[in-house]
């Protein structure tokens, strides 16, 4: 009988950003959750800024992530008078507000020491600021470890 026990893995990646848009880290992650030993269980995935998230989204066509950063910037436009915080310019509360709406967390299933992906899904950065920033990203893998 293969037995197994409960395992936890954590890891910190970064990623340079060039501005405002998507950045596609599932790569990062999978390494990540090969890397951790753990065959069933979650990853969770966090980004430790209130001016960023993490998305799980399309990634055939850029076009859907386009039309996503359109609609965002639609309904959250930068320099609103309505802002009273901008002290880092007109794009700093409108990026805290995204964040917001697109989350800075994401739990993902580990199936068979992968991430449990649908075929047309990848993990996205969503950089929501307009200038390049330096983000932090800390995936925790839990689950179960087969035994040897």
């Amino acid at each position: 009988m293969n037995e197994s026990v409960m395992d936890i893995h954590q890891q910190t990646f970064s990623v340079n950003t060039r501005g405002r848009g998507t950045y596609n880290i599932t790569r990062e992650i999978e390494k990540i959750i090969e890397r951790s030993g753990i065959e069933t269980g979650t990853a969770h995935v966090f980004v430790q800024h209130t001016s960023a998230g993490i998305v799980i989204s399309e990634n055939a066509d850029p076009d859907v992530r386009r039309d996503l950063e359109t609609f965002m910037a639609d309904l959250v436009p930068d320099g609103d008078p309505r802002y009273r915080h901008q002290d880092e310019g007109p794009d700093d509360m409108p990026a805290h507000v995204r964040s917001m709406i697109s989350s800075m967390e994401l739990t993902i299933p580990v199936v068979r020491f992968k991430p449990g992906l649908g075929i047309w899904q990848g993990v996205y950065l969503w950089e929501h600021r307009s200038r390049p920033h330096h983000r932090s990203v800390i995936v925790t893998v839990s689950g179960h470890a087969p035994t040897q």
